[in-house]
């Protein structure tokens, strides 16, 4: 009995001891972002964020590669040091030799690192840049691809020496060709000259950045203007040094998904399916396979009104899977196979969107990851009977997949015990094994809170999954404020098994605060029919759902219902203020980089094409699209809710001035309202922007709430 009490004792006080989650815990998270292996090794890419060199509170994001030997996989050797980094690993077909990219002169460049011994050299000194390397099957060579602008295919001699123009129109209102692209010599710019000397004199304030002419729909990038389209491009070289990269395509159009033949005397990679269609409007693609020996290029499939990513060959080359799209209007991806000649069609019978695709050796079977129910599980396609199994749970969330011909698996796993580490496993993955030791040794002293799984149904029968967060210190009787947190999207998931919330989640339990999040109509993760039952109705329906759920959490005994408080990003930044327009149950509210109305949206930002996807044309008749009956913006006037209200600066996938209108109407209204802008800030601040940027966020939503909460 002694022995029992004291036992007890000892696993209390270790309890005791450890720490809740702190903000800056962000900073020692470390997150695998690439897996790339064979039979003996692997090699992974890890990010991590380090401390700026003579910067106070800043950061810098670094990534390194590691080795692991399979046949002692406790062991990892760091293959890349220091703040210079190291990305995109690939692995030659002998085990020998890794490519990765590294900066040099802000271009990416490929350098070539023998595993035997000896230093890395540097390969490609392309102008354009090298990225995405892959070894030719037989080793001899590297494929990569080079982002190309208009103006850099126009002026490169060696590129485009025929000085080729786009067959498809640039657009240019009063003139019927691209003509006026070819620079005209002896025509000096001159603003008191001929309209010829004026149109040069113009062009050469373009040049010097005095102004940017736009004539393309897409004009809009992450973070600035981009008013001269740019294009990806494959090169080719040889492994040796000052070898001399060959492009492989050319033309105003980029390539995607490439992928060497078995033999290696093939490139297969999708493209545009109509050549003479601005890039911008053309949402369609094709398959190709570039023979590298004479680069012509043969289609291998296309269908009107169809597009295709994530092509992956099969071991020995016979069949392709690839995801199939719908064009231009809202699409979940479908998992499809063929035959590498485009023959033997087929779409497979799953209902969700697969990511990273790995055969088995054998080709009978076809194993991936996909989005589901809260997590990433890992898939399995039996190619002989068509029939897709499940392999892993919704807890968690696999990425990086590897398959080895050894008959085993190499991966990266994060869970809420967790946020990153490598497991190997058998094929059919009930046997994983931990060989990483990337966050274990920080989180083991660290106090979670560990989601628990509810569900309901909806008005529309639907069944709504979210989850609820107890604080961390949680002590029953005692009562605690309510957080409800909302994803974006509208198309994405939360739960478990997804990575991006870890931190934030763990640190408002942490502060104290019960969190619930669901995933309301329109979420991915559940099928077609689900992610698209928000269609003309982004508000009141998923309002139903985000407050069912919260309605739900607010009936836990512990939950002081006088203390309630909301947040979202994105998309869930429209839900927030949609929601405090509607509902006034909140103390207080915070609506990160939102879309507030869809008519200034079609114009603002990048992804405009939601609007006409989701509701149709601003211009259209308002009865059927109800544009304005779904923007939050129209119910400004109804928002009782205290408001923060953040935006980066640099946001042009949303656009800042959908903050600036909510912000100065509310102001203008009289409301408790407070704007936030964030210099250089993206629409990725919150995942990949400037670490101190993000640390500030967060801390901005828990003061915010702590105004309005807190006992005074």
């Amino acid at each position: 009995m002694r022995k029992i009490l004291f036992l007890l004792l000892i696993s209390h006080f270790s309890f005791a001891q450890k720490e809740k989650i702190q903000v800056t815990d962000l900073t020692k998270i470390k997150n695998v972002v690439a897996i790339v292996s064979n039979n003996e090794k692997a090699i992974y890419a890890l990010k991590t964020i380090e401390a700026a060199p003579e910067k106070p509170l800043e950061y810098d994001y670094v990534t390194n590669l590691y080795l692991i030997n399979l046949q002692n996989p406790q062991k990892h050797i760091a293959l890349t040091r220091g703040n210079e980094g190291a990305s995109q690993p690939a692995l030659s077909p002998d085990g020998k030799t890794v490519a990765f990219t590294r900066t040099v002169k802000d271009k990416s460049q490929i350098f070539i690192l023998p595993l035997e011994g000896g230093e890395p050299w540097q390969l490609t000194n392309t102008k354009y840049g090298a990225a995405s390397p892959q070894f030719s099957p037989d080793g001899s060579k590297i494929l990569f691809t080079s982002s190309l602008s208009l103006n850099e295919i126009l002026t490169d001699s060696v590129f485009n020496a025929k000085k080729e123009l786009p067959a498809w129109s640039f657009e240019k209102p009063g003139f019927s060709s691209n003509s006026f692209l070819v620079e005209k010599k002896g025509i000096k710019a001159n603003p008191d000259g001929n309209i010829e000397e004026i149109r040069a004199y113009l062009n050469k304030d373009v040049v010097d950045k005095k102004a940017k002419v736009l004539n393309r729909l897409n004009f809009q990038g992450e973070a600035t203007v981009e008013p001269e389209m740019r294009f990806n491009h494959l090169f080719e070289i040889e492994i040796t040094e000052n070898a001399k990269a060959r492009a492989i395509t050319s033309g105003y159009w980029s390539f995607q998904n490439a992928y060497y033949a078995p033999d290696s005397k093939k490139v297969y990679a999708t493209t545009a399916k109509d050549a003479n269609q601005h890039p911008d409007r053309e949402q369609e693609n094709k398959i190709i396979a570039i023979d590298l020996a004479t680069l012509k290029q043969i289609t291998v499939l296309e269908k009107d009104g169809r597009s295709f990513g994530g092509l992956s060959l099969s071991p020995n080359g016979s069949k392709i899977a690839f995801v199939m799209n719908t064009a231009n209007v809202m699409s979940h991806g479908q998992l499809c196979l063929m035959n590498i000649d485009g023959t033997s069609f087929k779409e497979i019978n799953f209902d969700r969107i697969p990511n990273d695709m790995e055969w088995n050796q054998d080709e009978k079977s076809l194993f991936f990851a996909a989005n589901s129910n809260g997590g990433v599980p890992v898939f399995k396609l039996d190619l002989t009977t068509g029939k897709v199994e499940k392999l892993t749970d919704f807890e968690s969330g696999i990425g990086a997949l590897e398959v080895l011909s050894s008959g085993k698996t190499i991966f990266a796993k994060n869970d809420v015990s967790n946020p990153h580490e490598i497991y190997i496993s058998d094929l059919s993955f009930k046997i994983q094994t931990k060989v990483s030791d990337l966050n274990t040794s920080w989180i083991k002293n660290k106090k979670l809170s560990f989601p628990e799984k509810r569900t309901f149904k909806n008005s529309a029968g639907q069944e709504i999954e979210f989850w609820i967060m107890k604080p961390t210190d949680f002590v029953a009787g005692k009562k605690y404020p309510l957080l409800l947190q909302m994803h974006g999207g509208p198309t994405a998931m939360w739960g478990p098994g997804e990575a991006s919330m870890w931190h934030e989640l763990q640190y408002f339990a942490a502060q104290g605060y019960g969190v619930v999040y669901p995933n309301q109509r329109g979420s991915g993760g559940y099928g077609k029919d689900f992610q698209f039952s928000n269609y003309r109705d982004w508000g009141t329906g998923p309002q139903e759902d985000a407050l069912g759920a919260c309605n739900i959490a607010a009936k836990e005994s512990w939950v002081d219902t006088s203390k309630q408080v909301i947040t979202g990003g994105s998309y869930a930044g429209y839900l927030t203020a949609w929601i405090v327009a509607h509902d006034h149950r909140f103390k207080a509210a915070f609506a990160q980089r939102g879309v507030y109305d869809l008519t200034t949206f079609m114009g603002e930002g990048n992804a405009w094409r939601l609007t006409p996807n989701y509701f149709g044309l601003p211009w259209d008749d308002e009865a059927k699209t109800k544009i304005d009956a779904n923007s939050p913006y129209t119910f400004v006037d109804k928002i009782k809710t205290p408001l923060l209200i953040k935006h980066g600066e640099n946001d042009l996938r949303t656009g800042v001035i959908q903050s600036e209108m909510m912000f100065k109407s509310l102001k203008y209204l009289g409301k408790e309202v407070e704007y936030v802008r964030m210099p250089g800030g993206t629409h990725e601040l919150s995942r990949t922007g400037n670490v101190r940027q993000r640390i500030d966020r967060i801390l901005r939503i828990y003061e915010f709430f702590e105004r309005y909460i807190s006992e005074k």
